[in-house]
This record gives C-alpha cells, structure tokens and sequence, in this order.
C-alpha cells in the first residue's frame, strides 16, 4: 500500500516552502513530492488529509543522552558517564541506551525522529555514539549510523570530575595532554599493525584509529572560547575530522571557525549558567555564526533541556533574530549534514526515509503541536 499525505504546507527542511503539497510514501521511503494530485488509484493508496495543516520533515537532535541517561531514576539510570577513568574510548553508548526511555516517547511526541546518543563528558575521551531512530524495541532496529563519532570533553567538567579525585586531568593543560598522549599512543598502534607486525588487540586503541584513520568523526564538548582552539589545534596535530559540540562562546571566533570549516551544534541555550564557562551563554551565538557562514545545528543535550522543547529551542531562536528557514535547517537538513545522513533524512525529497511531522499550524507558533509523526513510513504517535 502506499500512503498520500495530502493537502498541506510543506516545509521541506532545505529553506522551500510549498503549498498544497502532497507526499507519496512507499516502503518507508518517499517516493514523490508534488503540487498535483498523485496518480495512485485509491484502492491502492491511504490518504491523509493535511488540508490547512503544516508538514515537516522529522526533526533532529544531533546531541542526546537518550536512553543512557534516564530522567527520575537516579544512579540506575545514570550510564553516560563511564568515570573510572578520564579515557574510555573502547565503552559504546549503544551498550548503555534502553529503548524503554520515556524521553524516546516524548521525543516521538515533539516530532523528533533521529538523534545522535552520545557518552556524557566528565571523560577526556568519552567513548563511541550512534545515530539511531526514537522507535524501536530493540537498540538494533533503531540504529541508523553505529559508530557515529567518537566523544571528547575539554574544560571544566573533566577537571571537576577528575581533579575532585586528585588525578589527572586536574587542568586544562593536563585536559590536552592526556587527549595527545592517548592519540600518539593510537598512532603508534595503527603504525605497528599498518607495517604488518603482530601487535595484541587493545579495543581503546583500536576505536581511537578509527578517528585517526577518518572512518569516525571526533565531536568534541567544548564551551569556551579557548578550548574550541584547543580542539582545533589538535585537530591539525593529529589530522582528524571533528565537530564542536556546545560551541557556547563560538561568537568570539566566529569567523575563525568558519576559515576551518567546522559544523558545529549550539545548545542547550534554554538551560541557566550553571557553570562558570556558560557565562556568555546566549542566542547571539547563532546569529554570529550565521554571519559568519558557519553551518550550525541547535540541540538540546537532553535531558539538560528535555527533547521536547527542541522545537521551541529553534522558535526561541527566531525571537532573537534568527531567520526561521535557518532556526529549521537547524533541527532537520543542517542537523543531518552535521551528522553525515543527508542522504537518508532531513528534508522531504524523493528517496528519503519517510519521516514526516503533520502540525495542526505553524510549528514556529508555540501554540501549535504535532498532530501525526511518521517514522520509515509508520504513524508512531498520532494525537486522538
């Protein structure tokens, strides 16, 4: 059977704007977009009618803890953060998500379709994410992209973690010496194997190749203006791909980070100053980096800000000046890029998944909510 959304104004997610669009969905994909009346024969065909209704592509969270950090359970639901050491990058965040995590079904209620789950970031090397799907029963069915990139953390939450112990990394200089040490490491494990030599497996070392290699991206926690820096000065040392994630004082060297062509993700914004590197929190960061020309996502680290107000994360972001095309960009075909996925996901165009959001108006209407979300052709939450 194949499914017709139609009647709506799309969105589409690469800044166009359609009315009276219509969607043909078959085997999970998206086989047309058009204006006119599809040529399906209604026997074949479930239509649904989004007259006067507002459709998006699914939205995209590129910086989770889904599943692994679980909301109002405490210590049982607390797997992100694997401290007993400041580098664990052989621990997989797919070993720790549980599907079973109310925050999918909020997120699946907000119309977010993908996410990136990634460790937390009391580590210096924080181990491997995945890109996965906010349905399935299994972390297997939900996986989209696995291993997603590699997490790293620089500034104050590995020194307050590590230096509450009295070990190393007690500063930020001991931050980027512990992140070299462990790479020069990798590289000389890459280099024995590479020469043909016998070498004992050693899982830490292997998953560090995978970023030297350029087979996984480092994304790395950064908050502060200086140690966004630091981060690309050890990107140039050691010659892997990297994002920014968090980027909060991005604004004070917007146009540097444009020169080295980092995507970045912003966020959470909606969260207090909690720390003393937030200080220079704000929505000017975006418009900055908009000026700039630096291709940027919004996120809501979840659950710092709950996965839900994604979307009034990007409409808080228009108040302040943001163009609403770049504030949904943001949340769907930027977020896809940053994630390397746009080949699947992040807009409505033929040959993507088919997730699809139905709003019953202008999703940048804070009072309006999501009436129907797809995934892969399927209707996972669906207002009554």
């Amino acid at each position: 059977m194949v499914t017709i959304i139609a009647g709506g104004t799309l969105l589409v997610g690469n800044g166009q704007k359609v009315e009276s669009g219509h969607i043909v969905i078959e085997n999970g994909k998206i086989k047309a977009v058009t204006t006119e009346q599809p040529n399906v024969p209604s026997d074949q065909a479930t239509v649904i009618d989004a007259s006067g209704k507002f459709i998006t592509p699914g939205l995209i969270d590129v910086h989770t803890h889904l599943g692994i950090h679980e909301e109002g359970i405490g210590k049982e639901g607390h797997d992100f953060n694997e401290t007993s050491s400041p580098a664990t990058p052989h621990v997989r965040a797919i070993d720790g998500i549980n599907p079973r995590d109310k925050g999918f079904e909020d997120a699946r209620r907000a119309g977010i379709t993908t996410v990136q789950v990634m460790p937390g970031s009391a580590n210096v090397i924080g181990g491997e994410m995945a890109i996965i799907k906010t349905t399935g029963k299994t972390i297997n069915e939900m996986i989209i992209k696995y291993p997603s990139g590699m997490k790293a953390a620089f500034g104050e939450n590995p020194k307050r973690v590590y230096g509450d112990k009295g070990k190393l990394p007690v500063t930020r200089m001991g931050i980027a010496a512990l992140f070299r040490e462990q790479f020069i490491q990798a590289q000389t494990y890459l280099q024995k194997i590479e020469s043909g030599k016998e070498v004992e497996r050693d899982l830490k070392m292997e998953n560090l190749a995978k970023v030297l290699k350029k087979e996984i991206p480092l994304r790395a926690h950064a908050h502060r203006a200086d140690d966004i820096m630091t981060v690309i000065r050890l990107a140039k040392e050691f010659g892997f791909h990297y994002t920014i994630e968090h980027c909060t004082e991005g604004h004070h060297i917007a146009n540097y980070i444009a020169e080295n062509k980092i995507h970045v993700s912003v966020g959470p914004t909606m969260s207090s100053r909690s720390k003393i590197e937030l200080a220079d929190k704000g929505w000017h960061t975006l418009l900055a980096l908009r000026d700039a020309g630096v291709p940027f996502s919004i996120t809501t680290d979840h659950p710092v800000v709950g996965i839900e107000h994604l979307m009034t994360s990007a409409i808080l972001a228009v108040k302040h000046g943001l163009e609403e095309s770049l504030a949904l960009q943001a949340i769907t075909l930027n977020a896809a890029k940053h994630l390397g996925i746009e080949d699947r996901v992040g807009s409505i165009e033929p040959g993507k998944d088919a997730d699809i959001v139905i709003w019953s108006g202008d999703p940048f209407d804070l009072r309006e909510s999501v009436e129907l979300t797809m995934i892969n052709g399927e209707i996972v939450f669906q207002c009554n």
